[in-house]
């Protein structure tokens, strides 16, 4: 089943987000189970993802993203919650 990642990272910035897109590389080289990205800032960064399941994120982030955040030397945690998609609607996705 689709799951909804919702991250809430207030320590992040903009310039962090960019150095971990050009590290991780996930538009370039799509992980595992990734449906949908988009991501704000207000009050740090915000992200919302789709995904295939619960486990092809953390596994995306354990093996992808921890990495890269550690070399930027980010060491705080976001606030993470999952939920599952009950319907999807892009008809335009940019």
């Amino acid at each position: 089943m689709a799951t909804v990642m919702l991250m809430h990272w207030p320590e992040v910035t903009k310039e962090q987000y960019e150095q971990a897109r050009g590290m991780v590389r996930w538009e370039s080289d799509t992980p595992k189970g990734a449906k949908y990205h988009v991501s704000w800032f207000d009050g740090g960064l915000h992200v919302l993802d789709v995904w295939d399941s619960q486990a092809d994120f953390e596994r995306f982030a354990q093996e992808r993203l921890g990495p890269a955040v550690a070399k930027i030397g980010i060491q705080s945690q976001p606030n993470v919650t999952f939920n599952e998609v009950h319907a999807i609607y892009a008809p335009n996705p940019a």
